[in-house]
């Protein structure tokens, strides 16, 4: 393994580790460094296709993006995407490679995964000066340490020095901190060569104390306090994030009724929601007011409806029924647009005879009706990147000014078309997705379309004229824009972080790095 390395561990989940890892990623390329990231295993439902159509965690792929170099398979061999509360897909290397309890993970699987794990660092590491691996949760989880393959037991294989980050903004920090490292032996310790502390608001002259009294001991230096970064525009880590999501009682101002008021899109918060990340472009967009909704009378004021892709498609169907979701969706019929899973519900039916959703056992279930397709299920998941043209050239009944898109697929399941179904695009020669006959629902296997600028200003062109509003008098360049937000987050936290001490624990002699 010829890079050198260095791991962002965290104190716990959702601390900034993966935002942390690409701005440092970010730091390095701009310094000419040949710079690559790396995490052992990622559990999320948040990912994106690689160039060659594997499947990577989210992350990582923005990450890559910090590096300035194409996604690989090889920067996050291991996903883990939850399909229940015990279970998981196992995604090995871009493929899936089974359903596992969480038990039989981490007490047998873990460790035939692990081989594989040292051989993706190793390709990384050996093409690369510098590997910034990312830890997940917490090192000193103490009942999964013995097969912990993520954080120090990598660290140790890459020979990574260790920056621990802890979150001030949930409080606790210094408990946690010190905790951390009391749940360690000594060798683990030695690992870990400082800490840093995590969206902070404030005067940093009132946390110097603390720092002062923390440094006896925790025994290492504290490399910088970060500042919170607002309105960042860069993707999540992980599901977590959706916790933290827009709902709509702060998002809508209902009172608010001018044709010049934003369009109200209501996301639907399904409880195995993929790919969220999708709705962020769209939320951008200063002439749209984007929220997570559960409830019907939600729905009520929403000019739009989306159905994001799931996990678990049939028991997520099974959920907007029970919470009454499905009914308004029939009823009300709104402008309607569902993407992967969510076009699936769109439906007439969705078959799983092989049990891909339920643990091998058959099943399936009437959908909404609102499309004239039906889906099967099957073992093999299509994951590639794509470029598409929307062929009937108008959603809702107006007209797309650019109707060509960019995006990607990761889903399971083929689509069976009625007899005289409107195809909603064209990927090569390829149908995908479909169209009502009323044009009020569309549907599509393409995440990512939102992500490309023309496309999605075109989309909320047609979506405010659908909803009666006037043309929209702002909009948003994120693709454009993308650039400089990495590079506003990379300034951000090397102004924060002490890069000269970090510098010297990845080499204390060399100086190219």
């Amino acid at each position: 393994m010829s890079a050198r390395a260095l791991m962002v561990l965290g104190t716990a989940s959702h601390v900034g580790k993966s935002i942390l890892t690409a701005a440092l990623c970010r730091i390095f390329a701009n310094e000419g460094v040949h710079v690559a990231p790396f995490k052992a295993q990622n559990m999320s439902l948040n990912s994106a296709a690689t160039p060659d159509g594997r499947e990577i965690g989210r992350a990582q792929a923005l990450q890559a993006e910090a590096c300035r170099i194409p996604a690989s398979v090889d920067m996050n061999p291991v996903l883990i995407k939850p399909s229940s509360d015990t279970g998981s897909q196992i995604v090995l290397l871009g493929r899936v490679w089974g359903q596992v309890t969480a038990a039989d993970y981490h007490k047998r699987r873990v460790e035939k995964l692990f081989p594989a794990v040292l051989e993706s660092y190793q390709r990384l590491a050996s093409q690369h000066d510098l590997i910034i691996l990312e830890g997940a949760g917490s090192p000193a989880e103490i009942n999964l340490m013995a097969h912990d393959i993520v954080n120090l037991r990598m660290a140790e294989a890459a020979g990574a020095a260790c920056l621990l980050v802890g979150d001030i903004d949930r409080g606790g920090v210094f408990a946690s901190l010190l905790g951390t490292l009391e749940l360690l032996d000594s060798r683990q310790r030695a690992l870990i060569r400082g800490y840093a502390i995590n969206k902070f608001r404030g005067d940093v002259s009132l946390l110097r104390p603390g720092i002062d009294m923390m440094e006896p001991r925790l025994k290492i230096p504290c490399a910088g306090i970060i500042p919170c970064l607002h309105n960042l525009g860069l993707d999540e880590e992980d599901g977590v994030a959706v916790e933290d999501r827009r709902d709509a009682t702060r998002v809508w101002n209902l009172a608010l009724e001018s044709v010049d008021r934003p369009l109200r899109v209501a996301v639907v918060a399904l409880p195995h929601m993929s790919n969220f990340t999708d709705f962020d472009p769209l939320a951008a967009e200063p002439s749209v007011a984007l929220a997570y909704v559960t409830r019907s009378e939600e729905l009520e004021h929403a000019d739009v409806i989306v159905l994001p892709g799931s996990k678990q498609t049939v028991d997520d169907l099974e959920w907007l029924e029970r919470a009454g979701l499905a009914s308004f969706l029939l009823e009300r019929q709104k402008p309607t647009v569902g993407i992967c899973g969510g076009f699936q519900m769109l439906g007439t039916r969705i078959d799983d005879p092989a049990g891909i959703e339920n643990g091998g056992q058959p099943g399936g279930r009437e959908g909404l009706g609102l499309l004239p397709i039906r889906t099967v299920l099957n073992a093999e998941k299509v994951t590639r990147a794509v470029t598409g043209k929307v062929l009937c050239g108008h959603v809702f009944g107006q007209t797309l000014q650019i109707p060509e898109f960019r995006g990607y697929e990761i889903h399971v399941g083929e689509t069976v078309y009625a007899e005289g179904a409107e195809r909603f695009a064209a990927i090569g020669a390829k149908p995908d997705g479909a169209v009502s006959a009323d044009g009020r629902v569309v549907g599509t296997y393409s995440h990512g379309i939102f992500d490309d600028d023309a496309f999605r200003h075109s989309f909320v062109h047609a979506a405010r004229a659908a909803s009666g509003l006037a043309p929209a008098r702002g909009l948003a360049f994120v693709a454009a824009e993308r650039e400089a937000r990495l590079d506003r987050l990379a300034a951000h936290v090397r102004a924060a972080l002490d890069i000269e001490l970090i510098r010297s624990w990845i080499d204390p002699v060399r100086s190219g790095i």
